[in-house]
């Protein structure tokens, strides 16, 4: 994940900046800093863990409102100075109550990535009364059966030229090609990087 030892916690006093980045969307939701102290305590709870400056001690994001960042990953900067911290916020991040400490608009695009990891969760713990469940449960064949029912009424719909008729079958074909993904152990990047390598400058 990360070497703290090549940190140079020096540079600002022992501390280092870290940026937050919602790791399912890049979005960035805050800014705080670390100490060695703070960046051990992150990496062995899992939870994101800041120093704060004013009352000189450590401070878990979430401790009181239960809106935590459960780590993902750690990168540090060219310099070792700085931290990118990606986490999976467990409600909103800021503490007016918005999702990010920054006025940004979302990256709905990086949804579809937040949506393909919730179906392969889906498939691990399988939790009771989930449509995403049941699928699962039924198999492969029905899987794949519900790609081909959704892509007929997307054709259905578009030959039809009903716009709303086609976002909802478009949505229906994606959320079960996901399913299919999922359940043959393909990542939904290696789609991505395969539609990249095709346009590709020659």
């Amino acid at each position: 994940m990360i070497d703290a030892s090549k940190l140079n916690f020096e540079k600002f006093g022992g501390l280092v900046p870290a940026i937050i980045i919602d790791a399912n969307t890049n979005d960035v939701l805050m800014l705080g800093f670390m100490n060695s102290e703070a960046l051990s305590k992150t990496v062995e709870t899992k939870k994101v863990t800041f120093f704060a400056r004013r009352n000189n001690s450590l401070w878990t994001k979430g401790e009181t409102s239960g809106n935590f960042l459960e780590l993902v990953d750690i990168k540090e900067d060219c310099d070792n100075d700085t931290l990118l911290v990606y986490a999976n916020p467990l409600g909103p991040t800021c503490h007016t109550g918005d999702y990010s400490c920054f006025k940004i608009e979302k990256n709905k695009i990086q949804f579809l990535n937040k949506l393909f990891a919730l179906i392969k969760e889906r498939k691990l713990l399988m939790p009771e009364g989930s449509y995403t469940t049941k699928l699962f449960k039924q198999g492969t064949n029905r899987i794949i059966q519900k790609v081909g029912e959704e892509a007929i009424e997307t054709v259905i719909a578009a030959k039809n030229r009903d716009h709303k008729e086609i976002v909802n079958e478009v949505s229906d074909l994606i959320y079960h090609l996901f399913v299919m993904l999922a359940e043959q152990d393909i990542e939904f990047d290696e789609i991505v990087d395969n539609l990249e390598s095709r346009h590709k400058p020659s």
